[in-house]
């Protein structure tokens, strides 16, 4: 008998929720850990399985210190650090479930607090305190020492690139982002495929495309590591502002337009904390089975 025949099955209930269209299925693990295999989170994802699909697969798990742990898989199987959008989306259920006003949700890339912002436009919206950028090029990290501003790394010809000097930043998972009105589909997939594995990136990276409308406004598309191009990335939002800011294209706030909705990403001046406020959204609940 296989040691897959050996192991048991288990009933998860899940909540599929978006935050600005990025697509998750938050599993309740605080009882039954949920360790699926890179396989079966590929399954998972399979639009064709009964979960419809997603970006993200999401674990809430309890935690040792705060109201809950968030374990994140990307649709690819891979696991990975953190997940903003995630966040603000596992910081609403905790809220609700536990009626505080603030929630702590740890993670891989350390603990985030969440609290309620009102509503807009008919949507629950949640404000999440990243924490700090990191900006050393060995926090991203980067394979070589770097000036994270504005990195050696250009795609296209050498004497007329198509995008080139991309800021880095780490949002508890590491960003690059491109500057540039160049935000089409066969663009944004052929470059961000390219550059997720490009050797300056040890541990791969997150892509973004960045069109500064003017010094409060940025219209941004993420080609995410190991999702690929989403409608929505809360971290891929916070590091392309910082990164504009670190510019000088912008102060220390922005209305981030994605193609999934907006959120506003400020830089605070005081503790260096960057906050992100967004919607979330309950799409259904239901219950799956998975082994154990």
């Amino acid at each position: 008998m296989s040691e897959h025949q050996h192991r048991k099955t288990a009933e998860y209930g899940y909540v599929r929720m978006n935050g600005a269209g990025n697509a998750f299925i938050v599993v309740d693990a605080m009882e039954t850990p949920f360790r699926p295999s890179e396989d079966e989170v590929r399954r998972l994802a399979s639009v064709e399985a009964a979960l419809g699909g997603f970006d993200q697969l999401i674990a809430v798990e309890k935690a040792v210190d705060g109201d809950a742990f968030m374990r994140v898989w990307n649709s690819d199987g891979s696991l990975v650090e953190t997940c903003g959008n995630a966040l603000r989306c596992v910081g609403w259920l905790m809220l609700d479930a536990t009626g505080k006003s603030e929630v702590k949700i740890d993670t891989m890339a350390g603990p985030t607090l969440a609290r309620v912002a009102g509503d807009r436009d008919g949507l629950h919206q949640v404000t999440v305190d990243m924490g700090q950028p990191r900006l050393d090029w060995q926090q991203i990290p980067l394979a070589e020492e770097m000036d994270t501003r504005g990195i050696e790394l250009q795609v296209g010809p050498i004497d007329n690139p198509l995008v080139h000097t991309p800021g880095a930043v780490s949002m508890g998972n590491p960003h690059v982002v491109f500057f540039t009105d160049r935000q089409d589909d066969v663009f944004v997939r052929g470059t961000g495929s390219l550059v997720e594995h490009h050797p300056l990136f040890p541990e791969g990276v997150n892509v973004g495309f960045a069109n500064v409308l003017d010094r409060q406004t940025i219209r941004l598309r993420v080609w995410e590591r190991g999702a690929g191009l989403t409608l929505a990335c809360g971290t891929g939002a916070c590091a392309a502002m910082v990164a504009a800011s670190r510019k000088g294209l912008i102060d220390r706030s922005a209305r981030m337009i994605l193609d999934g909705g907006e959120l506003f990403v400020e830089w605070d001046d005081a503790t260096g904390h960057v906050f992100m406020t967004g919607p979330v959204e309950i799409e259904l609940t239901s219950q799956f089975q998975s082994v154990l």
